[in-house]
């Protein structure tokens, strides 16, 4: 039978990395059928759409035999990964039966295309493979293979290289985001699970198959090694098992022997990226006890070989954490390549010796990866055990409580073990209602619990500091301290996990999404409202927007039947009782009924308008359409021929998201600079240049709302001449430096903008600004909505010079003409992630 399989190459007509050649992901996927078709060693599973409609596959590769017995082999796995409560002969049968589980996902930034081309080569050979390697790898292991992260942004790169191979523009990159909402942010969609095709990795690492080893193949600058693989640098992440970077070494180190052993040049190990980064797949697997690694290739323009000359091969400065010293031989570099000729098809060789290679030695030492495997579990377990704090207490009766549920519900996604108390608790003076969120450190998940829900600090030292004392610029983001960026308050039980489970405290195992309440609460005499502090609230105002329904807002606290509201609540009459009812199902949140009549400001449906521009897209602007479509709110794109004429007939509000004013204005001095003189089709060329900013600053001068967020307050504040100074301008890193932190800040929650935030709030800080509004005659017509306090500022992350902010305002609105500006000096829906600061900019957008 399988000499009847065709290679990719007679399948594709062409051999996978040949030069100017990709086959696109549609044809990918007929090929992984045909193999599902005509061989008993892989099993193609379709696990839905994608953002934009097409198959996400699963590719299940194994014997005959193991396929036969999948499900077995499965819920074995599961036993594996949580050894809780099985006796050792219970835990060495199952090890004895079971398979190591190895899963790779290839090209999750779309513009990386070596591991989608890849991946039919390697299928093939596992399936038609009779060698003693590929025999044992297929008796002691399960493959699953994620052939394309991002088949979306494949058949879009796919088709932008098509399109203008044979020209001057050969091989550039694509002029907007290879994904519809975040590009190459992807990645760091790990932990929050916004976009569906993290939400089938989630299903398939944390939920079905917890797999032992995870590797995620990418594709890296072009200036320096070849390749680089495991095991991670410095620093070292807290929270994960110690096995699991001794095992990130092991497989590193017998990958680097069979890459060397083929003969390939430039590998490296142990360098470039750190241990402590973002939580991708690739980290994020670590703390779920899953050896999570990278391969980084160095990349060539897509499917367009590059030549490098040996003098351009070298190393980084000391200003990035990842910084390489030099481009010389070393311990964990010690064959360099010595430049020349670069492309796909290279990739793909080394690519495969890696991917063979992690198979290989788990197929080698089955019994000990299983071994240890449970042994992280019950280590994990004891360590929880051990803590003087039990765990985490989320009380549900918080400020928003239902976004305690989306975090619970996100968690729950994970694999994480969460419980639930059927009676109240009493610690201290401290009462926790029943119904109160218990997420116990003694389980296996113990690393991700503490990664996602603990303050987080980044180490400052010889690892992170230059000589000179200036940081080293960290991976991305030094905190992803989930609960914090939802503003969601986490208490960490104040006793052990004995002293919790002695037989006093009765909880309750959540085995599924917790739902969200809903439904109208009273007889409605007066109307019903809406508690403002409800994320979920805005969506349902939305919805009646959306269905004609008049909805208004009170300036003042109200009394319900259900609670007492502050100002900013959402109003529905009483006539329209029957239709809000209708509609309750879908909104996920209660309408309280009012005890009496009030004044209100009726809303109107807001016309949002947001600038895109072209030069590889803005991330910022992606997440920023998610974030305004999970919450219902309509909006317009918007290019550099809208931003001209009459801006106020057709929108209230134009948001410019986090971007330089080069970017958006279109410097193209700047750019080139900035795209290493990366040739552009013109069309592509965008700015809206000088008619742009006149267009903009007369549309505020008429009436309109201009939102900034982050960077893009700077555009706002030249280029209409506002009053205000960003103090940390120019300041060295030294002195002030915060990448990506979250920071307390004092709200006014009786501003309309300020309507249903807390008194305190936590805000994402990445390079931000820190305003101070300079004196004029004009002081009043500058309101401060945010400011941080005189101290403690940080929450989680590194803030260097708080000084600097101390007492600064953060979000400042701002009188202009008949129109204002709200400044947001912070990433207010940073990757669709920080829910505790959404109401923020949603407030704005009503136009109140």
């Amino acid at each position: 039978m399988a000499a009847a399989i065709p290679d990719p190459s007679s399948f594709f007509g062409f051999r996978p990395g040949s030069e100017r050649n990709i086959a696109r992901w549609d044809k990918i996927v007929d090929y992984f059928y045909l193999l599902d078709q005509k061989s008993d060693r892989i099993r193609v599973v379709d696990l839905g759409p994608s953002t934009e409609g097409n198959p996400f596959l699963l590719a299940i590769i194994t014997s005959a035999e193991n396929q036969a017995n999948l499900d077995e082999i499965r819920e074995i796995n599961a036993q594996i990964a949580d050894p809780r409560g099985l006796s050792d002969a219970e835990l060495d049968q199952s090890i004895k039966k079971g398979k190591v589980v190895v899963c790779q996902s290839m090209s999750l930034h779309a513009s990386e295309i070596s591991a989608t081309q890849m991946a039919p080569e390697l299928a093939y050979d596992l399936v038609t493979g009779k060698d003693e390697t590929t025999e044992r790898i297929l008796d002691n292991t399960i493959f699953l293979m994620v052939p394309c992260f991002n088949p979306d942004g494949q058949m879009m790169v796919t088709d932008w290289y098509n399109e203008y191979v044979g020209t001057e523009y050969e091989g550039a990159a694509m002029p907007r985001l290879y994904h519809k909402y975040c590009g190459h942010d992807n990645n760091r969609d790990a932990f929050m699970l916004n976009l569906v095709e993290s939400q089938y990795m989630a299903k398939i690492m944390f939920q079905d198959w917890h797999p032992q080893i995870f590797q995620d193949h990418h594709e890296m600058w072009v200036y320096g090694p070849r390749l680089s693989i495991s095991p991670y640098c410095e620093p070292l992440h807290p929270h994960g098992d110690p096995l699991i970077w001794r095992e990130l070494n092991w497989y590193g180190a017998h990958m680097a022997y069979k890459l060397e052993e083929a003969g390939h040049q430039g590998v490296i190990t142990g360098a470039i990226f750190p241990a402590w980064s973002h939580m991708g797949f690739h980290w994020l697997g670590n703390y779920h006890n899953i050896a999570s690694m990278l391969t980084e290739s160095a990349t060539a323009r897509l499917a367009t070989p590059v030549y490098v000359h040996p003098h351009q091969l070298g190393g980084e400065d000391g200003s990035t954490l990842h910084a390489i010293p030099h481009y010389k031989a070393q311990t964990n570099f010690p064959n360099p390549w010595p430049g020349g000729w670069w492309s796909v098809r290279d990739m793909i060789e080394q690519q495969l010796v890696a991917a063979k290679s992690v198979m290989d030695i788990a197929s080698r030492y089955r019994d000990t990866v299983l071994c240890n495997a449970v042994q992280k579990a019950l280590r994990q377990t004891k360590r929880g055990e051990e803590d003087p704090s039990a765990g985490f207490f989320i009380r549900p009766d918080q400020h928003d409580p239902l976004t305690v549920t989306t975090l619970i519900n996100i968690l729950l996604r994970q694999g994480i073990d969460i419980q639930r108390t059927r009676t109240c608790l009493t610690f201290d003076d401290t009462v926790y209602p029943a119904g109160t969120y218990f997420i116990p450190f003694a389980q296996p998940k113990r690393g991700v619990v503490k990664t996602l829900l603990e303050r987080t600090f980044w180490p400052d030292d010889s690892w992170t500091r230059q000589k000179d004392g200036s940081p080293s610029r960290p991976y991305d983001t030094v905190t992803d301290t989930m609960a914090e960026m939802m503003g969601v308050h986490v208490d960490p039980v104040p006793v052990s996990h004995q002293n919790l489970t002695d037989g006093k405290h009765n909880f309750a195992c959540i085995t599924k999404s917790v739902p969200m309440p809903s439904g109208l609460i009273g007889d409605g005499a007066q109307g019903y409202a809406i508690d403002p502090r409800y994320n979920a609230g805005y969506r349902a105002v939305n919805a009646l927007l959306e269905s004609d329904i008049r909805v208004s807002r009170i300036p003042h606290a109200v009394s319900t039947s259900g609670r007492s509201i502050p100002p900013g609540a959402f109003v529905v009459k009483s006539a329209d009782k029957s239709r809000v009812e209708a509609l309750t199902p879908e909104t996920g949140v209660p309408f309280y009924s009012l005890r009496e009549s009030v004044s209100d400001t009726t809303l109107v449906k807001p016309r949002i308008a947001m600038y895109q521009r072209y030069w590889g897209g803005n991330m910022d602007e992606g997440w920023t359409r998610l974030t305004l479509e999970q919450f219902g709110f309509s909006y317009q794109t918007v290019r550099d021929d809208d931003l001209k004429g009459d801006l106020n007939s057709a929108y209230d509000t134009l948001i410019l998201p986090d971007d330089t004013t080069d970017m958006m204005v279109g410097d193209e001095d700047a750019i080139k600079k900035r795209l290493q003189n990366m040739p552009v089709p013109e069309k592509y060329r965008s700015g809206f240049g000088e008619s742009g900013v006149e267009a903009i600053s007369t549309f505020v001068e008429n009436g309109g709302t201009l939102i900034a967020i982050n960077n893009a307050c700077r555009f706002a504040i030249d280029q209409l001449g506002l009053q205000i100074t960003n103090v940390v301008s120019g300041i060295p890193s030294k002195a002030f430096y915060c990448p990506g932190s979250m920071l307390r800040v004092r709200m006014n929650t009786s501003h309309t903008l300020g309507y249903g935030m807390p008194e305190q709030a936590l805000i994402m800080h990445w390079h931000s600004p820190v305003f101070s509004v300079n004196p004029s005659y004009y002081n009043d017509q500058y309101e401060v909505i945010a400011s941080y306090p005189e101290k403690d500022v940080l929450e989680s992350g590194w803030l260097i010079g708080e000084e600097h902010l101390a007492g600064r305002p953060a979000m400042l609105s701002v009188n202009h003409g008949k129109g204002r500006v709200v400044l947001y000096g912070f990433h207010v829906q940073f990757r669709t992630q920080t829910h505790g600061t959404f109401k923020l900019l949603f407030n704005a957008l009503y136009g109140m």
